[in-house]
């Protein structure tokens, strides 16, 4: 694996600033509260946004290993790719934590998505919100890139939404790597099954629907 491959970087530093930009705007508002859960929605779907219109032509702006496996179920995107692509995100997604921990050391979660309500139901939401993510994608691409002016914006916009209205519940996480950074770095992994479990089970059962849609 070349991690100067194009596509390879396009993966790493997505993923990176994805996860960098939204866990600091949640380890921000953990420790003085100034950006409100609103402003971690809103930066959650901006960042996203931006690295799709960034990276989408180049590596196909995944940034998330349920949405590469997704890809892959759905025979647009090679399988042998798959296990570097996921290893990429989870580094970008644990470096990224690294660097807020180093420039928010007060904080004490730097992100790291926490359900409120119990892990069943906690599951179930972020099956769904990863299904509802995944739709939007695959009916919005072809091949592993995305298309359209719209494309970024739209994919977003479900990111900030979902964000929104799922946030205080899970956190709405719907990646497993970027998950799976703030849990490793600050050493909250009680949950961290679902989180890694879920999503692909959301992003496979939107696969199916859109086969035949």
């Amino acid at each position: 694996m070349n991690i100067t491959k194009p596509a390879f970087f396009g993966e790493f530093f997505g993923t990176y600033a994805m996860v960098f930009c939204g866990t600091a705007a949640m380890a921000v508002n953990e420790v003085n509260g100034s950006i409100s859960h609103a402003g971690v929605a809103i930066t959650w779907g901006l960042i996203v946004m931006a690295m799709i219109y960034a990276f989408g032509e180049i590596s196909g702006a995944h940034f998330n290993p349920a949405v590469t496996v997704g890809f892959a179920l759905a025979g647009r995107f090679a399988w042998k790719k798959v296990p570097a692509y996921a290893f990429i995100q989870t580094i970008a997604a644990i470096l990224a934590s690294l660097t807020v921990r180093y420039l928010l050391p007060e904080s004490e979660y730097i992100g790291a998505t926490i359900p409120s309500i119990d892990h069943t139901r906690a599951f179930v939401l972020e099956c769904l919100l990863t299904f509802i993510l995944m739709l939007v994608i695959m009916q919005i691409a072809t091949g592993s890139k995305e298309i359209g002016s719209v494309a970024g914006l739209a994919v977003g916009g479900v990111i900030l939404l979902e964000a929104m209205f799922a946030g205080p519940l899970t956190h709405a996480s719907m990646n497993p790597a970027r998950s799976l950074g703030p849990a490793l770095v600050s050493g909250h992994t009680q949950p961290l099954w679902l989180y890694l479990t879920a999503p692909f089970v959301g992003a496979s059962l939107a696969v199916l629907l859109a086969k035949r849609i």
